[in-house]
């Protein structure tokens, strides 16, 4: 058995407990890094409440959590055998560890969600670009340079929302200059509420603004939702879109290829 017992939450992930499983050992451990995921009561024990702690005292309380959880449940159910001389309860509890966290918690499985999630995702990307002589990787690096010299340009005018039954119609002048329509998506953005998400809702540009160039109005309808139409603000990101063509006709869908970084400033809100 791997006892593991550090200040929630210093432990750095826990692969000792996790080297444990393979060779049929037990964990006991506090409720932090890996095993804070991975225990269940069939596979092994935990002290702990899963929370961080730093008031005086909270040591000894862990020490006698510690102590109670050996005398009370490890030590007799390790001693609990058959006519066999079998500690079928113990043998229980590892085969439960074994078949239940081992497949989660190895490298096999984390190689295979890396390739799956990122390694061959990211290789069919670089494929894709370098496709028909760099013709995505071109397209891809003209709108980022285009977002970049035009995007402090874009405005708005002033919003107007129409309470129509129990929706609200939101209609929203959004001047993009010299970005094209196609290279951003127009949504009304709400902070989110107690225990709920932010709010993202997409608009769509009904028509051009005469006698402004680039300028466009977007048009959406929601209900509600528990929400004054006054909380919800517009927001404009880069969205490269693509069109497709068919004997069906042509659409326009998200390119996928194209996303702008995390850590660069790329909204524009009211």
């Amino acid at each position: 058995m791997w006892i593991n017992t550090p200040r929630r939450p210093w432990e750095a992930s826990g692969t000792s407990g996790m080297k444990v499983l393979v060779n049929g050992g037990l964990n006991l451990s506090e409720l932090d890094g890996w095993w804070a995921e991975a225990y269940a009561p069939e596979v092994g024990w935990a002290i702990g409440d899963g929370r961080e702690h730093f008031e005086p005292g909270w040591d000894a309380v862990e020490t006698e959590q510690l102590f109670t959880v050996l005398e009370q449940q490890v030590v007799p159910e390790f001693y609990d055998r058959d006519a066999d001389g079998i500690p079928r309860g113990w043998v229980a509890r590892i085969r439960a560890s074994l078949s239940r966290l081992t497949p989660r918690f190895s490298s096999n499985r984390m190689l295979a969600e890396y390739l799956d999630r990122l390694y061959l995702p990211a290789a069919e990307s670089y494929r894709r670009r370098i496709d028909r002589n760099l013709k995505l990787a071109r397209e891809l690096r003209q709108w980022m340079h285009d977002l970049h010299h035009h995007w402090a340009g874009i405005h708005w005018g002033t919003v107007a929302i129409e309470a129509t039954g129990s929706s609200n119609v939101f209609r929203v002048p959004v001047y993009l200059g010299e970005v094209r329509p196609e290279s951003v998506t127009v949504e009304l953005y709400a902070e989110p509420l107690p225990g709920r998400l932010a709010e993202r809702r997409p608009l769509r540009a009904d028509h051009a603004l005469s006698g402004a160039a680039g300028g466009y109005l977007y048009v959406g309808t929601y209900r509600p939702a528990g929400r004054r139409a006054t909380t919800r603000r517009g927001s404009c990101r880069p969205t490269r879109r693509r069109s497709s063509r068919s004997r069906h006709g042509s659409s326009a869908g998200t390119r996928p290829d194209a996303a702008p970084p995390l850590e660069t400033p790329s909204a524009v809100r009211i």
